[in-house]
C-alpha cells in the first residue's frame, strides 16, 4: 500500500468495495435490500435462524485484505428486533497477526484468547420506553435479544486502544468484516477521527471542532436523518467502544450511561454486588436492571434469602446461547429453551423490595423458525412485544418453589441406539444415551447424573482420552453435535453438521480431533474431522476436513497414538484415514478371500497410546460371521484371522468346539480390547473375555438379548455390555460377578401406576411387556411377558396386587408376592383403555374402546364382576390409558362418554349415571365443538372434576350442578394427554406432547405455571406419586421427577398450641404400634408443620392419654424446610396431687427434621415400651448375646491374687460376637480387644498378654480414652441384673471403677475427645443413651429413644457434640452444661428418602463439620453437622455396613460381605451443605474407592492410624487382621473359631496343639507363640473330635480328626495335607485316638460302635459293638503292662458311653489281640431335665492307670475312682455341680473339673482342696492337661484359655 492518504478523512467500506455488484465481496443465505423510510435511503437486511449461516463478507477471499488503516471502525446498524446478530472484525497487527474481535448479542461474557476478542454487545431501547428508563438506572443496556423499541445505532470501536489493551499489540490494519444476521446495516466505515453523529456541519462550526483537532462532525452519506426541531439522541443510539471518560476496560459494548444524579452514584453498583460470583455478566446486568425499578426496603429478619441457588448454565453453543429445560406461562421475554432439569429464577438481593420483577432467562435457539412456539423442540423464540414490568408498588406473585420440579433419575437405556456406553476414566461411572438425555451412572451409589440440550434421540457419544470432554450427537434430518464438560456438565459447544442419521463419534486421546460420521443428502457416506482444540477454553469448534464417499462405514475412531489418523469398518471394508493438508484420504486394507464380510467393529489393543511408534500398533476387527481380524497397522496387512465358533453339547457334557471351516460363526456385534484380554459381543446374548491369542473363553455373561456394545474400562476390571433389548450392565473381571445397571423397555411406555406404601411402579409398554420397578432402587423386579399388548395397568391401593387391561380387551389380576394371576375377564371387546382401584380397595373399573365399563369386586380375590355396562363410554383409544376417575371419597366414577362431547359422573358402586356433563356448550363463542380428552377428580374437593378438551383448555365442572367453575385456556401448544391433582389440591399437573407444566390450581397467581421439558416422545401419563414428594411421566422412558413444593402453611409461622381434635376426630382410628412416614400418607390430608410452641415444652403428665397423643402426633410427622421444630407443648400438671411423684429424669428433646415423629420425653418412651415386646433389629451390627443355656453359679468364689493353682496364660481368639471389642491405639502401643468375658491387652511387638478379669458374662463393646490410659468394657448382666460397665488402668491392669445402668446388653461404648465423658448405650431392649463423668463416672444424664441404637461415637472437634444412630434414624446430641448439672438434648432425622427404608447402622465423624452413617443397605449417608441434613448419598456396598471408620479424607467401610473398602472423600468438602443427596451427582462430586480387600467373615471392628495405611480389623470368623494398604497386605493377628470349638489337644512333644469346631475346621497352632500354623477346612461337616499321633517327630507327627458323616481324616503336619480318608463309620464320629503306640486308630460313631482303623492303608481291623446304642464320649490309651491283670497286651484302653457304662481292654495290636479287661456300669436315676443328661466321662490317673476316675449323671454329684486290680470303687470326691469335661494332671495330683455353669473347679485328689475359676461366660465343654502337666487348655463355646498350672 503505497499511500494511505486517500484513506483520509474516511473511507466508505460499501462504495469501496462497490456492495451491490459482490465481486469484491459475498453473501450468503438471506439478503436483501429495501427502502428505510426513517432513513430515506436503501439499507441492507440480513435475516436468518442461524446467525453463522447468513452474512455479508467484505472481501469475498480470505487471502485478501481492506488494507483500512483507519483507528476507529463506524458501523451504522439495527439489529433486529427479538433476534440475535454477530459481527466479526479481521484485525492484523504490526506483526502480521490476526486477530478476530466479535461482539454480539449472543455473547454473555467477554472471553479473551491470543487470537480473539469476544465482547457482548448490549442493546439500547427508544426513548422514554420501560426499556429505556430501566437501562438508564441500571447502567445498562438489555441482555440477549434485542428489544422491540431498538433502535438505528451509531457503534465507534476505537481499534488501535482494543488491541493494545486487550492483547498488548500495536494495530495495523483492518483485514475484513462479516456482518452476521440478525441485523439491517446502512453502512460501515473506517477513520482516523473521532465523528460524534448527533453534531451537525453547522454546530461543528460554532463549535470550533475541525479535522486537525481529530475530531468532527458525522460525514453527510453516513449520518442518520434527524427532523427539524429535533434531537439525534432521542432518535438514535451512539455507541463508543471504549466509553468516554472510563479508565478501567469494558467487558461488554453498550450505550453510555447518562451522568448519575447526586444521590444515586452509591447506589449504581451495589446491586450488582449482591449477585453470586458464579452467575455471568449477563445474568448481573439483568438482576441490575430488574433492582433499578423497585423501591428498596429491609427484609424481615427470618426471611430466606432471596437470591436463590443458581444452577450453572447447561448449554453453551459456539455462538454462546443457553438453552434451559424450563418455560414460563405469562412470560413476554423469552430467549430460548431447555437444557437441565433446573430452573433459574432471580430475586431481588437483600436491601431491595421483594415485590420485583420475576424473569427468566429463556435464550433463543438457534434451529426455531420465527415466530414458532413447539414444544416438540427444546426451542421457542421470543415473543415480538415488549417485557411488561411492573411498578414498584405492583406485587408479581408466582408459582413457588422455583423450579418445583426436579428430574431425579429415569429409568430406561437406548431410544435411537443401544450401541453406546462408556466408561469413565475412573471406572466409577457409565454415560448412556436415553433418548434425548445423556445420563451419567454411578455404579456404586446408582446416582444419575444428566446432560440435557439434545432436541431428538442422541445417536453416537464419545469420550476424550481421560473424560474430560464428551461429545454426543442427535438424529434428525440436521444432526446436531454437541461438546461437553463432562465433570461440571457444560455444553461447550453445539454446531450443525449437514447430514442425517449421524451414526459414530470418536474423540483423539487428547480431545483435539472429532471425527463423525453420518449420510448427506444424497444418503452417501460422509466423515468430517473437526478441531476441537480450543472448545474448554471457549473457542470455536472448526471443519479440518470432509470427505464424501460410497464406502460403507458401521463405525470410524481416532487412532489413540495419533489423532491425525482413523480406522473405519463396514460392509466388505476395513479403511485407514489420515487428515493432512486439510484434505482427508484413506486407503483399505488388503482383505483378500475375506473381502465380503460385514464388518461390526474395530478397537485398538489398549497401552500403546503413548507409544507414537506404528510398528507396534495393532488393530482388532469384528465381524457379523464371527471373525476377529488382527491388523498391523503400519503394514496395512492382515497377521491373523480368527474365527470364533460356539461351544456345543457333546460327550458328557463335553463342550467342543466347531473346526475353522465348519459351522456358523458367532455373529459378533462389538469388540473392545485391553492389553490382557478383549471383550467380545454378540448376537446369541453372550459378553465374552478371550486372551488376546482367542485360544478359549475365560469368561462369560449371558444376556436376555443380542449383546450390542461391549467396552473395557481403563483399569480393564470392569467391562460394560448393552444389549439390543435395553439392558446395561458390567462384568467385574476380578470378581467374576456380574451387575445389571439398567433394565429399560424398548418401546413407548404407555401407562402406569404407582403402589405408594412399598414404592413400587409397574408399567405397561408397547414393546408387550409389564414390568415392576423398584422405585428407590430402580431395579426391575418383575417381567410379565404376553403375547397380547398391555395397554393400561392400575395398582390396588394397599395390597400387592395390580390389574393390567389388552389390547384384546382381556383384564388380568396378578399377585405380586406370589407371582401368580389370580384372575382373568373377557367381558371387553376392544382395547382397554381405563383401569381403576377405588381408594378404599372395594372396587375396580375399567373401561374398552368400544364403550364398555365394567366394575369388580376388588374385595374378593378372583375379582369377580358386578355389572358390565355398554355404550356407555367414548369410543376410541385417544383416552388411554387413564380414561376413567375415581374420587377420593370412593363414591363417585367419571369418564368421558358416552360422545366424546359428554362427561358422565357415575355411582362407583352401581355404575348408575347422576350427571351428564356436554363440554361442547360451554364456551359459546367457539367456532367449533369442543371434546373432552381427560378428567380428573380433585382430592381435597370431590366437588370439583377437571376436564381436559380438544380446544387446549382445561375446565372446573362441579360435580353437584354440572356448572362450569373455572377455565383454563391454551394450557399447552398441544392436546393435553394427561392431568392430574395433588392430594391437597393446591397443584395442578398436566402433560401436553412432550412437556410437563405444573400450575397453581386455584389459579391466583401471575405465573401460574412452569413447563418442564425432557421427553422426546408425546408423554401418555403422568401424575403425582401417592406420598406427593414426587412426580412420575412415561412415554418414551420413564422420569422420576422431586416434587418440591413447600408444605401447607409452611410460610406461615403459627404461634399457637397444636390442639388434636384440628386434626384428628376420632383418636380410637388411631393404630398405636403405627407411626406413619411422610411416604406413606395416602388420605388427602394436607402436609403441615407442627406448629411452634410459645414456649419450652413442662413437664408432662405420664397418663394413658399421653400414650394416644404421641401416637397422634407420630401420625402428623412432616418434611419442613425450618431446621428445627420444637416439642409441641401440652399443658403442664401443674400441683396436680395426683401427678407422678418420681423423681425428675432428662428429657429427651428430639426435634423432628423428617417424617419421624416427635418424642417429648423420656416418661413416654417408658410407657411405650412397657407396652409391647422390643423386636431385635434387622441388622447384624447390632449385639446380640450368643445364646446359652448355662446360668454363672454366684456361690463360686475366686481365689485371692496369686494364690490361685493356675494362671491364665494366654486367650486363645477374638470374639467375633462382638461389636466394636477391639481397640488399638498406634500412638501409644495399646492393643486390645475381647474374647468371652475377658479382655486381652496384647503387645505386638513381644506377643505376650495381659488379661483384664472381671466380668462374668459375654463382653459386647470396649472403648479406649484418647491417651490410651483407661479402657473401658462392657458386658450383659446376669440374673436379671443391669448390664456392668468396668474401667480398667491400662498401666496396671486393674479395675478402676465399675457402673451399671442399662438393663439389657451394652451396645455402644465412646469417650469424648478431651477424655471428660463416657457415652454408653442400651441394646434394643432398653434403647437408653447414658452419659457419665469420665472422672468420677458418676450419671450425668440419661435419655430413652423409641428404637433401637447401633452405634455413637463424639465429634472429634467439639466436646460437647455427639451423635447416635439406629432404626429410627440418626440423633444429634448436644451437652449442655448449667453448673453441675448436664442436659443431653437431642435432635433426630430420619434416613433420607434416596436410600429407602434402612436401618442406620454405624457412624464417624469427618472433619469437624460432617458425619458419615452407614446403612444396612450398604449406603453410606453424609450430613452436615451444623444443618443435620444428609447432602449426599453412595452405594458403598451391597450389603450391610457395620463398621465406618475415618481419617482426613480416607473413609473405610467394612460390611457383612466380607467387603473391606477404602475411600478417598475429599470431595465431600467440596459439596455445598444446602445441597441434597440427589443434586450431589450433579455438581460433580466424586467419592472414589481407592481400595478393596476381602476378609474371612463380616467385618465387626476396626482402627487404624491416623493416615489409614495400616490397622487392625476383626471379623465374626474370630480374627483380627493386621491390614496394611500401602502394599495391600493383611496378616491374621489373632485367629479363633467362629463357632463352638469341641476339643483341644496337645501333641506329645508339646510344641504343637490341635482344635477342632463344629464349622468343620481342625487348627494346628504353635506352642508359646499360639500362633496358627495351618487350618485344615471340611466343608459342611462338623468335627467332634481330634487326636494326635504319638511320635513326636515334625516328619511323622499326624493328626487325627472325625466328621459328622463318620469319616476320619489323617492329616500330616509337615507337609500340611490330608495323607488319608478313612470311612469306618455311618454315623457321626464322637471320639478318636491313636492306640499308646500308634499301631492302630480307635474311633467310636454316635451310634456306640468302635472301629480299629490301620493307619498305614486305612483298613477297618476289627468292630467293637459291645457299646452299641449309646454314643461314645471318650476313648483313652495308654501304656501298660496287662500281666498283671492275667491278660496278654502291653496296653490298655478305655471306651465311655452316654449310658454310664465304662469298657477297659487289654490289646497287643501287632498281635491283633484286643480283650475285654474291665466293664463298669454306674447307676443313675431317671434323667427329668429339659436338657441332655451330663455326659459320662472316664479317664486313667496319670500316676497309676490302674485307676479309672469316672464322673456322670447318677444318685450323686462325685468323682469316683475305680481300681482296675481290686475291682471296686477306692474313693469318692463329692461335686457341687455336674461335670461337663475333666481332665487329670501327670505332674501333681490335680483334677481340673468343668462345669455347665461356667466354673472350673482345679481338685486336689489327695485332700479334695478346690479353687474356683470363673473366667469363661458359658458352659465348659473340654478341658485338658499337656502331656507335662504344666499347661491346661479350658473351653466354653469358643472361648480357648491357656493355663500355666502352679500347684496348690
Amino acid at each position: 500500500m503505497a499511500s494511505k492518504g486517500w484513506q483520509h478523512p474516511y473511507v466508505n467500506i460499501f462504495k469501496h468495495v462497490r456492495l451491490e455488484d459482490w465481486k469484491k465481496s459475498a453473501k450468503e443465505g438471506d439478503v436483501s435490500t429495501y427502502s428505510n423510510k426513517m432513513l430515506k435511503c436503501s439499507v441492507f437486511q440480513i435475516r436468518g435462524p442461524v446467525p453463522a449461516n447468513s452474512y455479508i463478507l467484505v472481501p469475498k477471499n480470505s487471502n485478501q485484505s481492506l488494507g483500512l488503516t483507519g483507528r476507529y471502525f463506524y458501523l451504522l446498524f439495527r439489529p433486529t428486533p427479538g433476534k440475535y446478530f454477530v459481527v466479526h472484525l479481521d484485525v492484523c497487527a504490526e506483526e502480521d497477526q490476526v486477530v478476530r474481535i466479535s461482539f454480539s448479542n449472543m455473547l454473555k461474557e467477554f472471553k479473551s484468547t491470543s487470537t480473539w476478542l469476544q465482547f457482548p454487545f448490549l442493546c439500547g431501547a427508544a426513548k422514554d420506553s420501560v426499556y429505556e428508563s430501566t437501562s438508564k438506572s441500571a447502567r445498562h443496556g438489555l441482555v440477549g435479544p434485542a428489544p422491540t423499541s431498538v433502535r438505528w445505532t451509531c457503534l465507534m470501536l476505537d481499534l488501535q486502544y482494543t488491541l493494545s489493551f486487550y492483547l498488548n499489540r500495536c494495530y495495523s490494519h483492518l483485514k475484513s468484516v462479516k456482518l452476521c444476521a440478525n441485523m439491517s446495516v446502512k453502512n460501515m466505515f473506517t477513520s482516523d477521527l473521532l465523528l460524534d453523529p448527533g453534531v451537525s456541519f453547522s454546530e461543528a462550526k460554532l463549535k470550533g471542532l475541525a479535522s486537525s483537532q481529530g475530531t468532527g462532525p458525522m460525514p453527510r452519506d453516513m449520518s442518520f436523518p434527524v427532523p427539524k426541531g429535533g434531537s439525534w439522541h432521542d432518535l438514535y443510539d451512539y455507541i463508543r467502544f471504549p466509553s468516554e471518560g472510563t479508565k478501567l476496560p469494558f467487558d461488554s459494548i453498550q450505550k453510555d450511561s447518562p451522568k448519575p444524579e447526586a444521590g444515586c452514584v452509591s447506589n449504581q453498583r451495589s446491586p450488582v454486588k449482591e449477585v453470586p460470583s458464579c452467575v455471568s455478566k449477563p445474568v448481573q446486568d439483568r438482576v441490575s436492571l430488574i433492582q433499578q425499578i423497585t423501591t428498596p426496603k429491609s427484609f424481615p429478619r427470618n426471611r430466606i434469602p432471596l437470591v436463590t441457588n443458581i444452577p450453572e448454565l447447561g448449554v453453551v453453543s459456539t455462538h454462546h446461547k443457553d438453552d434451559w429445560l424450563c418455560h414460563n406461562d405469562d412470560q413476554h421475554l423469552q430467549e430460548s429453551a431447555c437444557s437441565t432439569s433446573h430452573r433459574l429464577t432471580f430475586r431481588p438481593p437483600c436491601g431491595t423490595d421483594d415485590r420485583g420483577v420475576h424473569v427468566y432467562m429463556q435464550p433463543e435457539h438457534g434451529f426455531c423458525k420465527l415466530g414458532e412456539e413447539n414444544e416438540d423442540e427444546v426451542v421457542c423464540t421470543p415473543v415480538p412485544h415488549p417485557v411488561h414490568l411492573l411498578s414498584s408498588k405492583e406485587t408479581r406473585q408466582q408459582l413457588l418453589p422455583d423450579p418445583i420440579l426436579r428430574l431425579n433419575r429415569i429409568i430406561g437405556f437406548g431410544g435411537a441406539t443401544t450401541k453406546c456406553a462408556l466408561w469413565t476414566k475412573s471406572g466409577d461411572a457409565v454415560v448412556y444415551p436415553c433418548h434425548a438425555i445423556i445420563v451419567s451412572l454411578k455404579i456404586s451409589s446408582r446416582q444419575q447424573r444428566f446432560f440435557i440440550g439434545h432436541t431428538d434421540k442422541i445417536s453416537a457419544l464419545a469420550f476424550n482420552g481421560n473424560t474430560t470432554l464428551l461429545a454426543s450427537a442427535q438424529t434428525g434430518n440436521h444432526s446436531v453435535v454437541r461438546v461437553w464438560n463432562y465433570h461440571k456438565g457444560h455444553c461447550l459447544a453445539m454446531f450443525r453438521i449437514h447430514a442425517h442419521s449421524l451414526s459414530s463419534l470418536s474423540f483423539s486421546y487428547g480431545g483435539g480431533i472429532l471425527c463423525g460420521v453420518g449420510k448427506d443428502s444424497h444418503s452417501k457416506t460422509m466423515v468430517v474431522v473437526w478441531n476441537t482444540l480450543n472448545v474448554n477454553k471457549g473457542g470455536e469448534v472448526t471443519i479440518l476436513a470432509k470427505a464424501h464417499t460410497d464406502v460403507d462405514i458401521h463405525t470410524m475412531k481416532v487412532a489413540p497414538f495419533d489423532e491425525t489418523r482413523m480406522v473405519s469398518c463396514g460392509r466388505d471394508n476395513i479403511r485407514l484415514w489420515r487428515v493432512r493438508n486439510g484434505t482427508l484420504r484413506s486407503c483399505p486394507v488388503n482383505l483378500g478371500e475375506y473381502h465380503s464380510m460385514d464388518f461390526t467393529d474395530v478397537s485398538f489393543e489398549e497401552g500403546n497410546s503413548s507409544n507414537p511408534c506404528l510398528d507396534d500398533q495393532t488393530l482388532f476387527a469384528s465381524s457379523r460371521s464371527g471373525y476377529i481380524f488382527e491388523i498391523d497397522y503400519s503394514r496395512v496387512v492382515i497377521r491373523n484371522v480368527r474365527r470364533l465358533l460356539p461351544a456345543q453339547q457333546q460327550h458328557a457334557n463335553r463342550r467342543e468346539k466347531w473346526t475353522f471351516n465348519t459351522g456358523p460363526g458367532i455373529a459378533i456385534n462389538s469388540i473392545s480390547v485391553c492389553s490382557s484380554f478383549c471383550a467380545t459381543g454378540s448376537e446369541d446374548g453372550f459378553l465374552r473375555l478371550w486372551p488376546l491369542d482367542f485360544s478359549a473363553v475365560f469368561l462369560e455373561a449371558e444376556h436376555e438379548g443380542p449383546v450390542s456394545l461391549v467396552s473395557v474400562s481403563s483399569d480393564s476390571l470392569q467391562v460394560v455390555a448393552g444389549t439390543s433389548t435395553g439392558n446395561l450392565g458390567f462384568l467385574d473381571v476380578s470378581s467374576r460377578g456380574y451387575n445389571t445397571l439398567m433394565r429399560s423397555h424398548t418401546d413407548t411406555v404407555l401407562g402406569f401406576s404407582v403402589d405408594g406404601v412399598r414404592r413400587h411402579l409397574t408399567t405397561a409398554s408397547s414393546d408387550g411387556t409389564v414390568r415392576i420397578w423398584n422405585m428407590d432402587s430402580l431395579h426391575q423386579l418383575y417381567d410379565f411377558v404376553s403375547e397380547d399388548s398391555p395397554c393400561s395397568v392400575a395398582f390396588h391401593p394397599s395390597e400387592q396386587i395390580f390389574s393390567c387391561g389388552f389390547s384384546s380387551g382381556i383384564v388380568r389380576i396378578f399377585d405380586i408376592s406370589s407371582a401368580k394371576m389370580l384372575a382373568e375377564h373377557r367381558q371387553h371387546r376392544g382395547e382397554v383403555v381405563g383401569l381403576a382401584f377405588s381408594p378404599d380397595g372395594e372396587f375396580m373399573y375399567s373401561a374398552d374402546s368400544q364403550g364398555s365399563l365394567a366394575l369388580y369386586n376388588a374385595s374378593d380375590e378372583d375379582h369377580n364382576v358386578i355389572r358390565v355396562v355398554c355404550n356407555v363410554v367414548a369410543r376410541g383409544t385417544e383416552r388411554a390409558p387413564d380414561a376413567l376417575t375415581v374420587s377420593s371419597d370412593s363414591r363417585c366414577l367419571a369418564f368421558v362418554g358416552p360422545s366424546e362431547f359428554i362427561v358422565t359422573v357415575a355411582d362407583s358402586r352401581s355404575l348408575d349415571e347422576l350427571l351428564h356433563v356436554d363440554v361442547s356448550i360451554l364456551d359459546v363463542d367457539s367456532s367449533r365443538l369442543d371434546s373432552a380428552l381427560k378428567v380428573c377428580f380433585s382430592p381435597a374437593s370431590t366437588e370439583h372434576l377437571l376436564v381436559a378438551t380438544s380446544a387446549n383448555k382445561i375446565l372446573w365442572v362441579s360435580t353437584k350442578t354440572g356448572r362450569l367453575l373455572r377455565e383454563l385456556s391454551k394450557a399447552h401448544k398441544h392436546q393435553c394427554s394427561s392431568l392430574a391433582v395433588s392430594e391437597d389440591s393446591r397443584f395442578l399437573l398436566t402433560a401436553g406432547h412432550n412437556a410437563v407444566k405444573v400450575w397453581d390450581y386455584n389459579m391466583q397467581l401471575d405465573v401460574n405455571s412452569q413447563m418442564f421439558i425432557g421427553h422426546s416422545q408425546p408423554i401418555r401419563q403422568v401424575s403425582f406419586t401417592p406420598d406427593q414428594l414426587g412426580v412420575v411421566s412415561v412415554g418414551d422412558a420413564i422420569f422420576l421427577w422431586d416434587f418440591l413444593a413447600h408444605p401447607v402453611d409452611s410460610l406461615t409461622d403459627s404461634r399457637s398450641p397444636l390442639r388434636l381434635r384440628d386434626y384428628i376426630s376420632d383418636p380410637k382410628s388411631v393404630q398405636p404400634d403405627a407411626e406413619l412416614s411422610g411416604a406413606q400418607l395416602s388420605s388427602g390430608m394436607p402436609r403441615r408443620p407442627v406448629p411452634l410452641p410459645s414456649s419450652s415444652p413442662p413437664q408432662l403428665k405420664v397418663s394413658a392419654l399421653d400414650q394416644v397423643d404421641q401416637e397422634i402426633l407420630g401420625s402428623l410427622s412432616i418434611c419442613d424446610d425450618t431446621p428445627t421444630i420444637p416439642t409441641v407443648p401440652v399443658p403442664a400438671t401443674g400441683s396436680d396431687p395426683s401427678s407422678d411423684s418420681r423423681p425428675a429424669v432428662s428429657f429427651l428433646k428430639v426435634t423432628q427434621l423428617d417424617s419421624s415423629s416427635p418424642m417429648n420425653t423420656a416418661h413416654m418412651d417408658i410407657v411405650a415400651l412397657k407396652g409391647k415386646k422390643p423386636v431385635r433389629p434387622d441388622c447384624y451390627r447390632h449385639f446380640i448375646p450368643r445364646f446359652k443355656t448355662s446360668t454363672l453359679d454366684q456361690a463360686a468364689k475366686a481365689p485371692q491374687p496369686g494364690e490361685g493353682c493356675i494362671k491364665l496364660k494366654a486367650v486363645i481368639g477374638y470374639n467375633g460376637n462382638g461389636r466394636g471389642n477391639m481397640v488399638w491405639s498406634p500412638d501409644q502401643g495399646l492393643f486390645a480387644y475381647s474374647c468371652g468375658c475377658v479382655v486381652v491387652v496384647e503387645y505386638l511387638h513381644t506377643g505376650s498378654q495381659r488379661h483384664l478379669q472381671g466380668h462374668s458374662e459375654e463382653i459386647s463393646c470396649l472403648a479406649v480414652t484418647n491417651d490410651a490410659q483407661t479402657v473401658a468394657s462392657a458386658s450383659g448382666g446376669s440374673h436379671g441384673n443391669r448390664s456392668l460397665i468396668c474401667i480398667w488402668d491400662v498401666h496396671n491392669g486393674t479395675c478402676r471403677n465399675t457402673i451399671s445402668h442399662h438393663r439389657g446388653a451394652v451396645q455402644s461404648l465412646a469417650f469424648s475427645r478431651d477424655d471428660r465423658f463416657l457415652l454408653s448405650a442400651g441394646d434394643f431392649s432398653d434403647p437408653e443413651v447414658a452419659l457419665w463423668s469420665s472422672k468420677t463416672f458418676q450419671l450425668l444424664s440419661s435419655v430413652s429413644v423409641s428404637g433401637p441404637i447401633h452405634d455413637a461415637a463424639f465429634s472429634p472437634s467439639a466436646a460437647s457434640q455427639l451423635a447416635c444412630v439406629g432404626s429410627q434414624g440418626v440423633y444429634f446430641c448436644l451437652i449442655h452444661m448449667h453448673g453441675l448439672d448436664v442436659d443431653l438434648k437431642v435432635q433426630r432425622v430420619r434416613a433420607p428418602a434416596e436410600v429407602g427404608d434402612v436401618e442406620l447402622t454405624a457412624l464417624c465423624y469427618h472433619m469437624d463439620s460432617f458425619l458419615f452413617t452407614a446403612t444396612n443397605r450398604g449406603h453410606v449417608c453424609v450430613w452436615d453437622v451444623n444443618t443435620q441434613h444428609c447432602f449426599m448419598t453412595w452405594e458403598a456396598d451391597e450389603g450391610e455396613i457395620g463398621v465406618l471408620l475415618c481419617r482426613g479424607n480416607r473413609l473405610l467401610t467394612g460390611s457383612n460381605t466380607r467387603w473391606l473398602r477404602l475411600w478417598e472423600v475429599e470431595a465431600v468438602q467440596g459439596v455445598k451443605p444446602q445441597e441434597k443427596a440427589c443434586n450431589v451427582e450433579n455438581s460433580g462430586t466424586t467419592v472414589l474407592l481407592e481400595q478393596e480387600m476381602m476378609l474371612d467373615g463380616t467385618t465387626v471392628s476396626a482402627a487404624f492410624d491416623i493416615t489409614v495405611d495400616m490397622g487392625i480389623v476383626g471379623t465374626t470368623a474370630g480374627t483380627l487382621w493386621y491390614i496394611n494398604w500401602s502394599d495391600n497386605s493383611s496378616i491374621r493377628l489373632v485367629s479363633g473359631h467362629k463357632t463352638k470349638v469341641i476339643d483341644v489337644v496337645f501333641s506329645s512333644d508339646e510344641r504343637h496343639f490341635a482344635t477342632c469346631s463344629e464349622d468343620g475346621s481342625v487348627r494346628v497352632w504353635s506352642t508359646p507363640s499360639n500362633e496358627l500354623v495351618v487350618q485344615f477346612q471340611v466343608l459342611n461337616q462338623a468335627c467332634g473330635c481330634v487326636c494326635w499321633s504319638p511320635s513326636s517327630r515334625k516328619d511323622s507327627a499326624y493328626v487325627a480328626a472325625g466328621y459328622s458323616d463318620g469319616t476320619l481324616r489323617i492329616f500330616q503336619l509337615a507337609s500340611s495335607e490330608m495323607e488319608m480318608k478313612l470311612h469306618p463309620h455311618h454315623v457321626a464320629v464322637t471320639a478318636v485316638q491313636y492306640s499308646a503306640n500308634g499301631h492302630v486308630i480307635l474311633s467310636a460313631g454316635k451310634n456306640g460302635l468302635v472301629a480299629v482303623s490301620s493307619p498305614v492303608n486305612g483298613a477297618t481291623i476289627r468292630v467293637i459293638r459291645d457299646h452299641k446304642g449309646a454314643p461314645i464320649t471318650t476313648i483313652q490309651c495308654v501304656n501298660e503292662q496287662c500281666k498283671k491283670f492275667g491278660l496278654e497286651g502291653n496296653e490298655v484302653w478305655l471306651a465311655a458311653s452316654a449310658d454310664r457304662r465304662v469298657s477297659v481292654w487289654a490289646a497287643d495290636w501287632l498281635k491283633d489281640t484286643c480283650d475285654l479287661l474291665d466293664w463298669l456300669t454306674f447307676p443313675a436315676p431317671a434323667y427329668v431335665g429339659d436338657d441332655s443328661p451330663p455326659p459320662s466321662l472316664a479317664a486313667f490317673c496319670p500316676a497309676d492307670p490302674s485307676l479309672v476316675v469316672y464322673t456322670g449323671y447318677g444318685v450323686e454329684r462325685e468323682l469316683s475312682f475305680y481300681s482296675l486290680a481290686k475291682k471296686q470303687i477306692i474313693k469318692k470326691i463329692a461335686l457341687p455341680h455336674w461335670a461337663t469335661c475333666f481332665s487329670l494332671c501327670c505332674k501333681s495330683p490335680l483334677i481340673a473339673v468343668g462345669s455347665k455353669e461356667g466354673v472350673l473347679k482345679l481338685i486336689k485328689s489327695t485332700s479334695g482342696r478346690f479353687q474356683d475359676f470363673m473366667q469363661h461366660s458359658d458352659s465348659l465343654q473340654t478341658c485338658h492337661f499337656s502331656p507335662s502337666g504344666t499347661l491346661l487348655f479350658t473351653v466354653a463355646y469358643n472361648e480357648i484359655l491357656l493355663w500355666e498350672v502352679q500347684g496348690f
